[in-house]
C-alpha cells in the first residue's frame, strides 16, 4: 500500500450544510483515516497480508495513526515521521441517512517523493498488489505503477478524489476503481456501464465503477457486468469505498476470479457502512459471513 493517512474529524449533523450555512451537529469524533489507511485496514482485517508506506507528521496524531496500523495488523514500519509537515486531517460532516461531505488537508501525504517509490517497490514480490489513491502526488503514483509493473507486482488504483488522468498512467493500472463522479472525471458517459467499458478500452484490464447501494459495475476482457448489491441499514458511508477497494485487493490476491472479487467487495462496502467512522466501521470476515457471503477461499 502506497497512500495517505489522515486523522478524521467527523460530525453527525441534521442535515449537510449549504453554502455559508452553519448547522449544529452532534459530538465530534476522530478516527483514524486517510485513503491509503483505510485500504490497508480493510485488506488486512479481511485477512490479507498488508505493507503500508506513507508520511505522517512528528506529532500526536501521526503516532496515533501509526499505533493504530499496527494494531489492526498492517506492517506500519513503512511509514515516516516528516518533521516538515502536519499529519493529514479530513473535516467530515455526515448527514440523517450516511451521505457525507468531506474536506482533506493533506499535509505529509503532499510530501512523498521517489524515496516512498523506492521503498514501496522494495516490498512488492511478482504476484502482489500495489493499491494507491489519489491522496498522494500524481508525480509519485505513475513511476510508483510504472515500478510496480516492473517488478512483477499488479496494480490497483482507487481514482479518488476525482480529477482527470493520464492515459499513460491508466495503462500500467491492472484495476481501476472509482465511483460515478470519479468515472465522469475521466471519461464522459451518460452511465455507469458505458464508463466502465470506456475506461477499460483506454487502459486498465479491471475498470470498476461502484454504484453505492446499486452495488457495482466492471469490465475486463470478458465483458461488461453489474454485481449485485448487498443490502444493509446503513449509517454512515465514509468508508465504504475503501472497505471495497481493499476487499478487492484481497480477492485479486487470493486469486479469485473477478466477479468472486466484485461480490467480496460489496459486502464490505456494504458491510462498512453499518457503523459511524472510516476505520473504526471497516469490516472482518465474520461480519461478512453474516450477510450470507460464501468465505471458503479464506479458509486455511
Amino acid at each position: 500500500m502506497l497512500g495517505s493517512l489522515n486523522m478524521d474529524l467527523v460530525v453527525k449533523v441534521p442535515h449537510l450544510p449549504r453554502a455559508g450555512e452553519t448547522v449544529l451537529g452532534d459530538r465530534l469524533g476522530r478516527y483514524p483515516g486517510g485513503k491509503g489507511a483505510n485500504q490497508a485496514v480493510a485488506a488486512a482485517r479481511l485477512g490479507g497480508q498488508v505493507g503500508m508506506v506513507g508520511r505522517v507528521g512528528a506529532d500526536d496524531f501521526g503516532a496515533e495513526l501509526v499505533a493504530n496500523l499496527a494494531a489492526n495488523g498492517v506492517d506500519a514500519s513503512g511509514v515516516e515521521r516528516d518533521n516538515s509537515a502536519a499529519t493529514g486531517a479530513a473535516l467530515i460532516f455526515v448527514g440523517p441517512e450516511g451521505q457525507n461531505m468531506i474536506a482533506v488537508a493533506p499535509g505529509a501525504n503532499g510530501r512523498l517523493d521517489t524515496f516512498d517509490i523506492e521503498r514501496a517497490v522494495a516490498r512488492l514480490q511478482s504476484g502482489d498488489v500495489l493499491v494507491m489513491q489519489l491522496e498522494i502526488p500524481m508525480a509519485v503514483i505513475t513511476p510508483a505503477a510504472e515500478a510496480a509493473r516492473r517488478a512483477g507486482a499488479r496494480v490497483l488504483l482507487n481514482a479518488a478524489p476525482a480529477q482527470p488522468l493520464d492515459p499513460g498512467l491508466l495503462d500500467q493500472v491492472d484495476a481501476l476503481v472509482v465511483n460515478e463522479g470519479e468515472a465522469r472525471a475521466i471519461v464522459d458517459k451518460a452511465s455507469p456501464e458505458a464508463a466502465a467499458a470506456a475506461l477499460h478500452a483506454i487502459g486498465p484490464r479491471i475498470a470498476v465503477v461502484t454504484l453505492g447501494s446499486n452495488g457495482s459495475v466492471f469490465c475486463d476482457e470478458s465483458g461488461l457486468r453489474h454485481v449485485e448489491p448487498f443490502h444493509v441499514m446503513s449509517v454512515d458511508a465514509t468508508g465504504a469505498g475503501d472497505a471495497f477497494v481493499g476487499a478487492l485487493a484481497v480477492g485479486l490476491a487470493n486469486g479469485l476470479p473477478t466477479e468472486a472479487s466484485m461480490r467480496f467487495a460489496n459486502a464490505a462496502g456494504a458491510a462498512a457502512t453499518t457503523s459511524l467512522g472510516a476505520q473504526a466501521a471497516l469490516p472482518r470476515l465474520e461480519d461478512l459471513r453474516r450477510l450470507g457471503l460464501d468465505l471458503s477461499f479464506s479458509e486455511p
